[in-house]
């Protein structure tokens, strides 16, 4: 990495309290999603992970399975008890962290309540969105008045994979992560277009993780079907258009695949850096920085660190030094 390339800005970085991990399992997420264990965390093992990788700001949210286990008034505790810490760690280094605040759904006046708290009273930097809330997906109706809360605030709204409600037959007692979270990132994605619900609220800043999920090689079948539904004479929405105002995140192994694959579907302004530490471990953070930083980058840019961290201080302007 030369002296002079810019530190990475970590927009899927991820933290966990043990209070939180306590209060997970006592729900029964033992083993989140199916894998092996829960991961440690401490601002001082990020930090060091950080500066190890040329990172030099990374978004911490909580990962899934999130925070409503099943028991409404449980869940907006919890929310405002890892929001409020991951505020805390935030005001504790500053310019190092940033906080996407998780939200009670599918719990809407809790969740309404907790946007107002966390925008106007911790002051995050967003929020983030599993991919369905106990089966309620990110299109539902039901939903509406979240988003038009979020887009009114013109929100950056970061989504991320959970185990679909599927996951016991489709899963085929493998992590969920592996296959599940690809799938149910698409699905979820789709919801919001069939449901209008990106072309209503165009004031938002939506970032998807893991290269899109399956999107990139879905996304002209999904089109097309989007066409075929609307009624006759009325043209159909353009969902390669909507899905090219999206943002994604490079978490994951995005090369040697994943990568040429979204950048056929969307620009190389929508790419963002994307960790996913603590659920990747340090040594898995490490390799997929030095492939990045080997990578050929586009015509135009010096570097793909370059490229993705002024893409993201462009929509998280707090985080510009």
């Amino acid at each position: 990495m030369p002296s002079d390339a810019p530190g990475y800005l970590d927009v899927h970085a991820h933290f966990v309290t043990d209070s939180y991990v306590r209060q997970a399992r006592e729900a029964g997420h033992e083993l989140p999603d199916g894998v092996p264990a829960w991961p440690s965390w401490s601002a001082k093992a990020h930090l060091e992970l950080m500066d190890r990788c040329g990172i030099e700001t990374s978004m911490l949210s909580i990962s899934s399975p999130g925070i409503h286990f099943g028991d409404e008034p449980a869940a907006r505790r919890l929310a405002r008890e890892v929001n409020e810490a991951g505020a805390e760690t935030v005001r504790e280094h500053p310019g190092r962290f940033g906080l996407f605040a998780s939200l009670p759904l599918p719990d809407v006046d809790g969740a309404l309540e907790e946007i107002t708290y966390a925008f106007d009273t911790l002051g995050v930097d967003g929020v983030i969105l599993e991919t369905n809330s106990h089966g309620t997906y990110l299109g539902n109706p039901g939903l509406a008045r979240v988003w038009a809360e979020l887009d009114r605030r013109g929100a950056v709204v970061f989504l991320h994979p959970t185990s679909p409600v599927c996951w016991e037959q489709s899963a085929l007692g493998r992590p969920r992560p592996m296959v599940e979270f690809v799938f149910d990132t698409a699905r979820a994605v789709t919801d919001l277009l069939m449901s209008g619900t990106l072309d209503r609220h165009r004031d938002l800043t939506v970032i998807v993780p893991h290269c899109g999920g399956a999107l990139p090689v879905l996304a002209d079948r999904i089109d097309g079907f989007m066409r075929m539904f609307m009624p006759q004479g009325q043209e159909g929405p353009d969902a390669l258009e909507q899905l090219g105002r999206l943002y994604y995140d490079l978490a994951g192994p995005a090369l040697p695949r994943q990568l040429p694959a979204l950048l056929s579907l969307v620009g190389t302004d929508r790419i963002l850096y994307g960790s996913d530490h603590c659920w990747t471990p340090a040594a898995g953070v490490e390799a997929h920085v030095a492939s990045l930083d080997a990578a050929p980058v586009p015509e135009a840019a010096t570097s793909w660190r370059a490229l993705t961290t002024a893409n993201a201080h462009r929509i998280l302007p707090r985080t510009t030094h």
